[in-house]
C-alpha cells in the first residue's frame, strides 16, 4: 500500500520506479560491466602477442604480479607521489587562502591568475613545464638560475619524481585554494575581532581560529585529490615516460606498461583490480574521517 505525503504525492508507488529504473540500469551497466570484464580478464592468460597461448590462467597473473619488484617500486613511487602533492596543496592552499582574504588592490584579478591553472589540461600543463619551465637550455628555471650564477638542473633526469610532483602539485593547488578560500569567506569577523581585542597575535588567531574553521574543507580536499591523484598518468606520460628506469612509474603507469606496451592483457587487469582494491580503501578511509569531522 502506497503511502501519502504531506504534499498528496505517493511514496514508493509503481510510477516513481518505473521512472527511476533505466537511469539506474544504465548506471549500473556503465559500473559493472568494465569492473566485471576486468576481473575476468585478471584469471586469463591473454597476451595479444602470443594469441594461441590463452585460457583460465587462476591466480598465475596475481602471483607474478605480486612477486615483480616493479610494482612494489610503482606503489612506493604512486604514495611519495600522492603523500607529497597533499602536503604542498593542503598547506599551500591553506596559506593563499588566508592570503586572499585579506583586502589589496588586485585581489580579484589576482584570485582569478591563482584558481586558472586547474583549468588547463594536464598534457598541456606537463608540456608548458617540460619545454618552458623546466628544459635544461631554454627553460625559465636554467635562465634564473643563469642570473645567480648556478648551473642549469636537468630536471627530468636529475630529479624526475620531484619534477613531476611540482607539476601536479601546481595543478591541484588552485582546486585547493578554492575550496578553502570558500570556506574561509564563511569565518565569522565578529569572532575573529574579539580573539584580537583579547590580544591575540596573527599566529594565534590562525591556529586557533582559522585553521580549526577549516578543519572540514580541509578534509574534502584531502578526499578528492588523493582519489584522482593515485590515477595521474599524463603528466608521467608526457615527460619521463616512467623513466629514468622505474623512477616515475606510478600504478597506473604500471597498469599501462602492461597492457598497451607488453600487450599482457591478464597481468594488466590484475593490476587494475588491485588499483580498484587500493582506491576502495583509501576512499572507504577518507569518507570516515570526513564523516566525523561533519558530525564533531
Amino acid at each position: 500500500m502506497n503511502k501519502v505525503r504531506a504534499s498528496g504525492r505517493t511514496v514508493g508507488g509503481t510510477r516513481a520506479l518505473s521512472l527511476q529504473a533505466p537511469a539506474v540500469t544504465l548506471l549500473f551497466l556503465w559500473m559493472a560491466v568494465p569492473l566485471a570484464m576486468t576481473v575476468w580478464f585478471s584469471f586469463q592468460r591473454y597476451n595479444l602477442l602470443m594469441p594461441g597461448m590463452n585460457g583460465f590462467a587462476g591466480l598465475e597473473n596475481y602471483e607474478y604480479l605480486f612477486t615483480d619488484p616493479a610494482l612494489w617500486s610503482a606503489m612506493g613511487t604512486t604514495l611519495v607521489l600522492v603523500g607529497s602533492v597533499l602536503a604542498i596543496t593542503v598547506i599551500g592552499g591553506t596559506l593563499l587562502a588566508v592570503l586572499f582574504q585579506q583586502e589589496f588592490f588586485g585581489r580579484g584579478i589576482a584570485r582569478v591568475l591563482a584558481i586558472s591553472p586547474f583549468f588547463v589540461m594536464p598534457t598541456v600543463s606537463a608540456l608548458v613545464w617540460k619545454n618552458m619551465m623546466m628544459h635544461p637550455a631554454n627553460g625559465v628555471l636554467s635562465w634564473i638560475a643563469e642570473l645567480f650564477g648556478l648551473p642549469a638542473v636537468d630536471w627530468f633526469s636529475s630529479l624526475p619524481l620531484t619534477s613531476i610532483i611540482i607539476i601536479v602539485a601546481w595543478q591541484w593547488l588552485p582546486f585547493a585554494l578554492l575550496i578553502l578560500l570558500t570556506a574561509l569567506q564563511s569565518l565569522d569577523d565578529d569572532q575573529v575581532e574579539a580573539a584580537r581585542m583579547d590580544g591575540a597575535g596573527p599566529l594565534a588567531v590562525f591556529f586557533y581560529i582559522t585553521l580549526p574553521h577549516l578543519k572540514r574543507a580541509i578534509s574534502v580536499v584531502i578526499m578528492i585529490e588523493m582519489i584522482f591523484l593515485l590515477t595521474v598518468f599524463a603528466e608521467i606520460f608526457v615527460t619521463t615516460s616512467g623513466g629514468p628506469g622505474l623512477a616515475t612509474t606510478n600504478l597506473a603507469y604500471y597498469i599501462y606498461i602492461s597492457a598497451l606496451l607488453d600487450f599482457d592483457v591478464g597481468m594488466a587487469s590484475a593490476g587494475g583490480v588491485v588499483a580498484i582494491i587500493l582506491a576502495n580503501i583509501v576512499a572507504i578511509f577518507l569518507v570516515r574521517m570526513v564523516a566525523r569531522n561533519l558530525e564533531s
